[in-house]
């Protein structure tokens, strides 16, 4: 006896598939033969094809929201909220120059996902290091960091 319902499916197609589709469809129940899965799987895939010939793919400039005051106000207290900022992050020196940064761009901005971003501040904070160690006259020797 084998218990593995791949071959008992299998079985089942092979010897009795009249009957079990009749019973599956008086019984409004799915079959499970390997046959009708395979043809459901096609049937969704064509009906996947359908649907790619009418998507279309919008280029970032196409998205670009025109500005107001008011639209800026009102995402920068949602920005604020959804990531639980203190209201003093609108007043912070680096945030205007942010936006000052991302106001000049023309075709929208793209923002650096979490690897860029992290890869970016390591870059960043290993450049300081090294501007640091050049003003203090510092020397290190590999593999071994400096802590200062």
């Amino acid at each position: 006896i084998v218990n593995e319902t791949s071959t008992l499916r299998r079985h089942a197609e092979a010897r009795f598939a009249g009957k079990y589709r009749k019973w599956a469809k008086d019984n409004a129940f799915l079959s499970k033969l390997p046959g009708d899965i395979a043809a459901e799987k096609m049937k969704a895939a064509r009906v996947q094809e359908t649907l790619n010939a009418h998507m279309t793919e919008r280029k970032l400039s196409e998205r670009v929201v025109p500005y107001s005051d008011q639209l800026f106000r009102k995402a920068a207290i949602e920005w604020l909220i959804a990531t639980d900022q203190p209201i003093q992050a609108l007043e912070h020196p680096r945030f205007k120059e942010m936006v000052d940064v991302a106001s000049r761009a023309t075709q929208g901005v793209k923002i650096p996902g979490r690897k860029a971003t992290r890869a970016e501040i390591m870059r960043m904070f290993k450049s300081h290091l090294t501007k640091l160690r050049k003003k203090l006259n510092v020397r290190c020797r590999p593999p071994h960091y400096c802590l200062l």
